[in-house]
């Protein structure tokens, strides 16, 4: 079944095509571009639209007409693009400096060199982007030096539940058990409250009414996930609904209702508006966030299910409580099961569309691909419980690792911090990383064609880490922390603080 898009996102040929005039002279001859040098460095100054659009008598006119009209979906997408050409533009520039010039050439010989440069950057881009080509991250990574380490950048009163990241990374969201939901800026930690509305705007935005009226909704949040766009971010949790937000104003716009349990796991398809929803009840439902509509119903889980995931490609990754991780094409209206081999499944994400890697509540990471029905890769015991602090090990962190649940002087612990309660990956490329409540955020290489996972550091964190999100570029890790873990209070740690920390990741230049 195909998702049918009730509204045209494409924009008016003749609007972009007069707004455009000007910005894309990439495609033009030499002559021309050598005409329009002076042009070309007023294109790279903070100011260079407005001098473009108006003249001089005019600019402040248009600087209080664009702080009034807000900036539409299409023109931003415009300015990104101009932007990102300006940067690889400069990249090239200074590739080609630093390259020695051959003798008697031109300038015209000199412009064609770096007009190649740019087409072979975005060329590379573009299948990094698609998944095609693997970003090597992995061998880049810097050994954290003393003083990288978590810092505490957002503080919950309750334990975090869900943490996401802005496609453009300046922008982080977090939700706790006690329903607080916060939008917050990744380089300030300036934060924002998503206010709840009351239960008569619910009820006028389709929630469903309550069963008592003498009881409250539950505000218990599980789950967020973002729009690629940024302008949706949607929410679920132990009131069976799922929430939509307006990212810019901060304001419930939907309620989603139809799951008959809590709603345990929600994601966007990368580039669209299409969001689904995973639930205890067993069931997926697949949403148009533009539309406010429900689309369709997936069925095939015979327990909750815990995770869910989706790229670009119309297919959706998911793992539950019956021990199986499933991998649906939602237009063939097919799935491909693969069942775990010895425990539950708590937690998966996609490595690329072919790919995958999971975590069990027997404290192994798992690598897949779908070409196989079994792990290709396990890596047993990859988050050891932490007892015995005189037990030190490399990169300054201490475990005593013999069995989960057990040290080597043979004391017991809760066995839920040995769980790999998260997993992420930075996409596109071959760096992981997993959380568990062992006091440990251990990170990943991964090799091609999940031949094999080999650890790269580890990152002190106390708590229950019940959520990673990568930054895309690789430059640093959030983790959502807790004294408990996400779906329960299988254990505590009344030592651990309740927020979001953040890692510097330190990469070397890439050749």
């Amino acid at each position: 079944m195909k998702p049918r898009n009730r509204k045209s996102n494409v924009p008016s040929t003749k609007k972009n095509k007069k707004k455009n005039q000007g910005h894309d002279d990439f495609f033009e001859s030499a002559a021309k571009r050598r005409r329009k040098a002076a042009l070309d460095e007023a294109i790279e100054s903070d100011d260079s639209d407005e001098d473009v659009f108006g003249g001089g008598g005019e600019r402040e006119n248009a600087e209080d007409a664009d702080e009034e009209v807000e900036e539409t979906a299409d023109e931003k997408r415009v300015r990104l693009a101009t932007e990102h050409l300006e940067r690889i533009r400069a990249i090239a520039k200074k590739i080609e400096e630093e390259e020695e010039e051959e003798e008697g050439e031109g300038d015209d010989g000199r412009e064609r060199k770096r007009d190649s440069l740019v087409a072979e950057i975005l060329q590379k881009d573009q299948l990094e982007e698609s998944g095609r080509v693997r970003r090597l991250l992995s061998s880049r990574v810097v050994e954290p030096q003393p003083e990288d380490r978590f810092q505490v950048l957002i503080k919950h009163l309750q334990p975090v539940t869900a943490v996401c990241l802005s496609e453009d990374e300046s922008r982080g969201f977090s939700a706790s058990k006690d329903g607080l939901i916060m939008h917050w800026d990744v380089e300030t930690g300036k934060k924002e409250k998503y206010l709840w509305p009351s239960e008569e705007v619910l009820i006028s935005h389709y929630a469903k009414a309550r069963e008592k009226p003498s009881e409250k909704r539950s505000k218990h949040v599980l789950t967020l996930a973002v729009s690629s766009d940024g302008r949706y971010l949607a929410s679920g949790g132990l009131d069976r609904h799922v929430h939509l937000w307006d990212v810019r104003s901060k304001e419930h716009i939907q309620a989603f209702h139809g799951h008959r349990g809590p709603v345990s796991c929600l994601t966007f398809r990368q580039g669209t508006s299409q969001l689904f929803s995973g639930s205890f009840d067993r069931t997926i439902k697949l949403w148009n966030a533009d539309d406010r509509t429900h689309i369709d119903n997936l069925f095939g889980h015979q327990s909750e299910i815990l995770t869910i995931d989706c790229l670009r490609k119309e297919r959706l990754l998911t793992a539950g409580r019956d021990r199986t991780m499933r991998l649906w094409k939602v237009p063939e209206e097919s799935q491909l099961i693969f069942r775990a081999p010895a425990a539950s499944l708590e937690c998966s994400c996609f490595i690329n569309d072919s790919e995958f890697m999971s975590g069990s509540d027997d404290g192994s990471i798992e690598l897949w691909s779908m070409m196989r029905k079994k792990p290709t890769h396990i890596v047993k015991n990859a988050h050891p419980s932490t007892i015995n602090q005189d037990i030190p090990l490399e990169n300054g962190i201490k475990e005593a690792p013999q069995e989960n649940g057990k040290n080597k002087n043979g004391l017991t612990c809760s066995a839920a911090q040995s769980w790999v309660s998260s997993v992420a990956v930075c996409r596109g490329s071959d760096l992981a990383a997993s959380g568990a409540g062992n006091g440990t955020v251990r990170l990943w290489a991964l090799e091609p064609e999940s031949r094999g996972i080999h650890p790269l550091h580890n990152f002190p964190l106390d708590g229950f880490v019940n959520a990673l999100a990568f930054a895309k570029s690789g430059r640093f890790l959030l983790a959502g922390v807790g004294q408990e873990p996400r779906l329960g209070r299988w254990g505590r740690n009344r030592t651990a603080r309740n927020g979001v920390a953040i890692h510097p990741i330190r990469l070397k230049e890439e050749k």
